[in-house]
C-alpha cells in the first residue's frame, strides 16, 4: 500500500495528472454535486440554519479555548469507566502504542472502522510491517485497501472511483467477475467481511466525538460496520485527535444536527453509538478492555495562534471539499496528503509543521470563500490558505519570478499615470495574440490558464477609460441642467418684473 502524505512532485503536476482522468473527474463531479444538493436541501429543510451553524461554532471556540479542562475532565471520567488513557505526541508515537497493545495481546487481526487519525498515523502500514493483518470494514476504505490508495476524500474516500472500477477490484479479491452492480458489490463485501469481524482480535475506531462530562466517545456511520468492529473484538482501540472533545450531551446534540447534513445531506447518520467504557458484567456484547489513544501530532502548535486555532474547529464534514471548485477538478490525492481540499490545504502543512514541504498546497485554491459558507462552524478557510501564502513568502519559499513580477506590479498600480499608460499599451499590444475576444496563447504564466481555457482579453475601454467618460458625462448634464435651470429663473424674474411693471404704470 502506498504510503499517505508523502510528495511526489507538485500540487500542480499532480492536478495535472487529475485532469487528464475522465474517469476520476466524472466520478468527482457526479457525487460532490449530489452531496451539495443534499446539503442545500437538508439545511433548507431544517430552518434557522445559520443559527444552528453560529451555535456550533461557539461550542467549538468555546471548547478549544478551554481544551485542557475539557481534555483532563475527560480524561478522569473515562478512566474511572475502566477505560484504559494513553497520549501520543507524533503519529510516530500514536502507532507505537497501538502496536504495543496489539503485541501485548498477541494479536494477529485487527478490523478497523473508518479513522482518518488512523491514515494520519500511518498505522495499517505499521501493523503490516509486525505481520498484523489491518481489514479496513467500511466499504469505501475497504475497496482503496484493495487499490492501494489513500482516501479521496474525507467522508468518502473512494469518491474518485466509479462502479466498473470497484467491481474489477472486488472480482480480482473475489476470484469471480462481479456484475458492476451496487447491490452484488456491497453483498460480496458483506459476506466477506463478516468472517473477519469474527476472527478479528482486536477491533480499532476512530472518534467522532467525545463527551468530556461522561468520559463517553461517539462514532456517527451509515454502514454498521462501527458497531461491529466495537461489539465483537474483545480489545478496543479508539484513536482521537485531542480536539474531538466537546464538553457536553447537550452540545452533541447541535453536533449531531449539522454533522450529517453537511455530510451527506441526512437528518441523522444510520448509526449514532455513544460507547462509555468496555463491556459491564450485565452487557451482552461489547469488549473485555478498551484504549483510547489521543493523539496530538502537531495540533497543540495551533493552540494560542490567532491565525490557525479555528482549524481546531473543524468536525471533519467534508463539506467544504464538496464546494471547493479545485477539489471538484482534481479530487484528493492532488493534494498529497491524507486530508485534501481547503481543510487539507490548511491542516496538512499546519500539523506537519514543514512549509517548505507543503509550500505549494496552498495555492490550490481560488479563494472564493465557498469552503466558509459551506462550512457547519464558519471556519474562514480561505483566510486561513492567505496566511499560509504570505507566511511562505515570509520564510523565503516564494517563487522569484512571482515576486518581482509582483514588486513590478505594485509600481505600476501605486501611480495612476502610470496604471493608465500600462492599460493602455496592454490594450495596443493584445491585438497581436487576441482571437475571438479571447487570448488563447500558451505562454509563460497564460500557459497553464489557457491549457483549459481562454484568457480574457483586456476591454477595449478599461474600467477607468468608462468612469472618465462618465464622469465627463455627469459634469456636462450637471452644467447642462444648471444653464438650463438658470434660464427658466431669469424667464421668471423678467416676467415678474414686466407683470410689476404693467400693474405699477396702471
Amino acid at each position: 500500500m502506498s504510503q499517505p502524505g508523502v510528495m511526489d512532485e507538485t500540487v500542480k503536476s499532480r492536478a495535472g495528472l487529475a485532469l487528464n482522468d475522465d474517469f476520476l473527474r466524472k466520478a468527482v463531479k457526479f457525487t460532490t454535486e449530489r452531496l451539495r444538493n443534499g446539503k442545500k436541501a437538508a439545511s433548507e429543510e431544517h430552518g434557522n440554519w445559520e443559527e444552528w451553524r453560529e451555535r456550533g461554532r461557539q461550542i467549538r471556540l468555546h471548547t478549544i479555548a478551554h481544551l485542557d479542562y475539557y481534555l483532563n475532565e475527560f480524561v478522569n471520567n473515562a478512566r474511572a469507566n475502566g477505560v484504559h488513557i494513553h497520549f501520543a505526541d507524533t503519529s510516530a508515537e500514536a502507532a507505537s502504542i497501538a502496536l504495543d497493545i496489539a503485541a501485548h495481546k498477541q494479536a494477529t487481526s485487527v478490523v478497523k472502522s473508518k479513522s482518518m487519525v488512523s491514515e494520519e498515523v500511518h498505522l495499517n502500514h505499521v501493523l503490516e510491517s509486525a505481520g498484523i493483518e489491518a481489514i479496513e470494514t467500511d466499504l469505501g476504505e475497504y475497496i482503496i485497501q484493495l487499490a492501494g490508495e489513500a482516501p479521496s476524500h474525507i467522508v468518502i474516500p473512494a469518491i474518485h472511483k466509479n462502479r466498473y472500477q470497484i467491481a474489477e477490484l472486488l472480482s480480482k479479491e473475489a476470484g469471480e467477475v462481479l456484475e458492476p452492480d451496487t447491490t452484488v458489490l456491497a453483498g460480496f463485501v458483506r459476506k466477506k467481511l463478516r468472517e473477519k469481524f469474527l476472527e478479528a482480535d482486536i477491533g480499532l475506531t476512530g472518534c467522532n466525538f467525545a463527551i468530556a462530562e461522561t468520559g463517553s466517545m461517539v462514532l456517527f456511520e451509515n454502514e454498521g460496520n462501527a458497531r461491529m468492529v466495537s461489539t465483537v473484538p474483545k480489545t478496543q482501540i479508539t484513536l482521537m485527535g485531542m480536539e474531538r472533545i466537546i464538553p457536553s450531551w447537550a452540545d452533541l446534540e447541535v453536533m449531531a444536527t449539522l454533522l450529517p447534513r453537511s455530510a451527506t445531506g441526512q437528518k441523522l447518520t444510520m448509526y449514532m453509538s455513544g460507547i462509555t467504557g468496555p463491556r459491564r458484567s450485565a452487557d451482552a456484547d461489547g469488549p473485555d478492555e478498551m484504549h483510547i489513544i489521543i493523539v496530538d501530532n502537531g495540533r497543540s502548535l495551533q493552540l494560542g495562534d490567532p491565525e490557525f486555532q479555528e482549524l481546531l474547529n473543524c468536525i471533519r464534514c467534508g463539506a467544504c471539499l464538496n464546494a471547493c471548485p479545485v477539489y471538484r477538478h482534481i479530487g484528493g490525492h492532488a493534494y498529497g496528503g491524507i486530508y485534501s481540499g481547503p481543510i487539507g490545504a490548511v491542516l496538512t502543512p499546519a500539523l506537519n509543521g514543514n512549509i517548505e514541504e507543503w509550500n505549494d498546497i496552498a495555492s490550490a485554491s481560488s479563494l472564493c470563500g465557498a469552503c466558509y459558507e459551506a462550512c457547519p462552524v464558519k471556519i474562514p478557510l480561505h483566510d486561513m490558505l492567505v496566511y499560509l501564502r504570505r507566511r511562505k513568502v515570509e520564510d523565503g519559499h516564494g517563487n522569484k519570478l512571482e515576486t518581482m513580477g509582483m514588486k513590478g506590479f505594485a509600481a505600476v498600480a501605486a501611480n495612476s499615470k502610470r496604471f493608465a499608460l500600462a492599460i493602455r499599451l496592454g490594450q495596443i499590444g493584445q491585438k497581436a495574440v487576441v482571437r475571438n475576444n479571447g487570448i488563447s496563447l500558451k505562454l509563460g504564466p497564460l500557459k497553464g490558464w489557457n491549457t483549459y481555457r481562454v484568457a480574457p482579453s483586456l476591454a477595449k475601454k478599461s474600467f477607468r477609460q468608462q468612469w472618465n467618460s462618465l464622469d465627463q458625462e455627469l459634469n456636462q448634464q450637471q452644467h447642462t441642467a444648471m444653464d438650463t435651470s438658470v434660464r427658466e429663473r431669469m424667464q421668471q424674474i423678467v416676467r415678474d418684473r414686466g407683470e410689476g411693471g404693467s400693474k405699477h404704470g396702471k
